[in-house]
């Protein structure tokens, strides 16, 4: 079994796994609820469950990019996790997990899935998102990176090829993008389920994190706004 912890959105949520689906599920979209809710959600299905840290096989969490807070919240209490618990800590990029998430559901759906090309996007503030492409495959067509889109965004990828978007940051370039053949998934939620698949799959490689040196992929550096005093009184 793996508990997979997701926080690089507003999404709090935390996914009890093993390899035949998910056992066990905890989420709130309020804002600002990491903090609190993280580690509630963790004892709650610990607690349903009757297992505990040390029977699990690894710990998963979504290493980003994505928000700031979020990322550190989640990565502290899944590396703390892993040291007491003397288990394996697994990263997985933010991006592919959703990729994850969105392909698994377009199956299900029996959509085709050919000649696809996947879009995640992470709000990243302002006009610019974060964002992967991925093939059916979950081959990057393109590596994460932290852009302002426009109407051209997309241009040299072939016509051919539909793109869909989905995520928070895809809502805001919906009006912008110019290009044929695109179609948003406007009703794409995140969850730590997602992660359940990459995470056994970097289970079984042995692809593991090194739990006194991990940090969350930022991308970005974070900026903070310091407060000025008003010196004339």
């Amino acid at each position: 079994m793996i508990i997979c912890i997701e926080t690089a959105t507003n999404l709090c949520s935390v996914a009890l796994c093993d390899r035949r689906g998910m056992i066990s599920l905890k989420e709130s979209n309020d804002m600002k609820s990491h903090a609190s809710m993280l580690t509630v959600f963790i004892g709650d299905i610990f607690k349903e469950t009757g297992i505990n840290a040390s029977e699990l096989e690894a710990v998963a969490v979504s290493k980003g990019p994505g928000s700031y807070t979020g990322l550190r919240i989640g990565v502290s209490v899944a590396k703390g996790m892993a040291y007491a618990a003397s288990i394996p800590l697994i990263g997985i990029e933010t991006t592919f997990s959703m990729f994850t998430g969105m392909s698994e559901r377009m199956k299900e759906e029996g959509d085709p899935v050919k000649d696809i090309i996947y879009c995640p996007m992470l709000d990243a503030r302002r006009m610019e998102v974060y964002y992967a492409l991925y093939d059916p495959g979950g081959r990057a067509v393109k590596d994460i990176s932290a852009e302002i889109i426009n109407e051209d965004s997309f241009a040299s990828l072939p016509e051919s090829h539909r793109i869909i978007f989905f995520g928070d940051g895809a809502l805001k370039c919906k009006n912008i993008l110019k290009r044929n053949n695109i179609a948003f998934a406007d009703d794409f939620t995140m969850s730590a389920s997602y992660m359940r698949i990459p995470a056994l799959k970097a289970l079984d490689a042995k692809r593991f994190e090194d739990i006194a040196y991990f940090e969350p992929f930022y991308l970005k550096d974070f900026i903070t706004t310091t407060q000025r005093k008003n010196i004339l009184g």
